[in-house]
């Protein structure tokens, strides 16, 4: 699957999941993972594959993943 995402341009951007589950904002992006943190005080971080990408509308990055799945790419 070849989506065409300036991935320089997701920083910053919304991620969301599965049913709209709130993933955080895209914080890093790295050769295979992207790292999105959520929370104010205490963050959550998520390292989510690149290949989970679903969609990106210019204002969000779609993954898909379920809020159960994606606790498995979540670290503190």
């Amino acid at each position: 699957m070849s989506l065409n995402i300036n991935w320089d341009e997701i920083i910053k951007k919304e991620a969301r999941g599965i049913e709209d589950y709130d993933l955080g904002e895209v914080h890093e992006i790295e050769a295979d993972t992207i790292v999105t943190k959520k929370g104010v005080l205490d963050k959550d971080k998520f390292y989510l594959p690149k290949n989970l990408v679903e969609a990106y509308d210019g204002h969000k990055l779609h993954f898909k993943v379920t809020k159960e799945e994606a606790q498995t790419y979540r670290r503190d």
